[in-house]
């Protein structure tokens, strides 16, 4: 593999700890010319589906890069430690289902290895701090030209942890999505995509509450929900000027029923 000079990290550890700077160090000290972005370390702690949906949703707007993410509650036990090949650009994690929806962003998956050669590895490895241990160094290497085939074995693409699809149900006089995400403004992101929009009316119901059909927040009144599609080209509520979660009651996981207004 070509090297690059770029690595990305996308984590639930949170900021008020030194675990984000742990991880940079053993980048820097392995591979001290490549640079480092840090998608978000903020993901609410084991929500593995917002963080596939943050990685997913912000790979394709970085450069060619080694993307390291990790949300794992099953660190420790017998999950595998994997490597992804697509394109785009390389994913290091857990095999929890993270990163498959980012490997088919970034151009889908050409190869996958389990991460076993103790050479690339911390030289003692934690049972509960891998992001250190083992896909840091695993991602300094792999940036600096390193084959993923020499990180382990290869892995059978069919065997990979995923995720359930989310619910998307078209209905008689609309459709019924799972909220992906809930972005820091308060925006509610559906599984749906943005081909639904044309069958919903320029006002509708979104969860038994008034909205209106639009393309951006004011498009509807103040204090009003607007359903648009998102820079993520899904489909989306807002409130103008407030938090369409907090309105509306919802939270990643809840499903939502969007329908034409009667």
């Amino acid at each position: 593999m070509a090297p690059t000079a770029w690595i990305s990290l996308t984590t639930d550890y949170g900021l008020a700890d030194g675990f984000v700077a742990a991880c940079h160090g053993v980048i820097a000290r392995l591979a001290p010319a490549v640079r480092v972005v840090d998608v978000t370390h903020l993901v609410p702690a084991g929500d593995v589906r917002r963080g596939s949906a943050v990685l997913a949703q912000t790979v394709p707007s970085l450069p060619y890069a080694v993307h390291v993410a990790v949300v794992d509650p099953g660190v420790g036990t017998a999950r595998r430690g994997i490597a992804l090949v697509t394109p785009g650009g390389l994913l290091v994690g857990p095999d929890n289902g993270l990163l498959l929806a980012a490997a088919e962003a970034l151009g889908g998956l050409t190869a996958a290895v389990e991460l076993t050669n103790p050479e690339w590895l911390a030289p003692e490895v934690s049972r509960t701090f891998h992001g250190r241990d083992v896909f840091a160094p695993v991602a300094a290497r792999l940036a600096l030209g390193a084959p993923p085939a020499d990180a382990g074995p290869p892995v059978d693409p069919a065997t990979l942890v995923r995720l359930p699809e989310p619910v998307l149900r078209r209905d008689a006089d609309g459709f019924t999505a799972e909220v992906l995400t809930v972005d820091h403004f308060g925006n509610v992101q559906l599984a749906a995509g943005a081909d639904l929009l044309a069958a919903v009316p320029p006002t509708a119901r979104v969860a038994g509450r008034a909205a209106v059909r639009g393309r951006t927040f004011a498009d509807a009144p103040a204090g009003a929900l607007v359903l648009f599609v998102d820079s993520a080209g899904l489909l989306a509520v807002a409130v103008n000027g407030g938090r369409a979660a907090d309105l509306l009651g919802v939270a990643p996981g809840d499903v939502v029923t969007v329908c034409g207004r009667r």
